[in-house]
């Protein structure tokens, strides 16, 4: 039965960890995405006072 021989399986294994584990990370970080986040002032905006007509 050759799929018990493990010799070609695992230098498959062993290849395919070493992209998912070498390669692939450095191409996802890489990647630039459109809607980076920007940050907020950290003062809180003074709320106005509303001009009742009635009062």
């Amino acid at each position: 039965m050759p799929q018990l021989n493990p010799h070609p399986w695992f230098i498959i294994l062993l290849f395919s960890w070493m992209i998912f584990l070498v390669i692939l990370p450095k191409k996802v970080m890489n990647h630039t995405f459109n809607n980076d986040p920007t940050l907020k002032s950290t003062e809180k905006s003074k709320p106005e006072p509303w001009n009742w007509p009635w009062s």
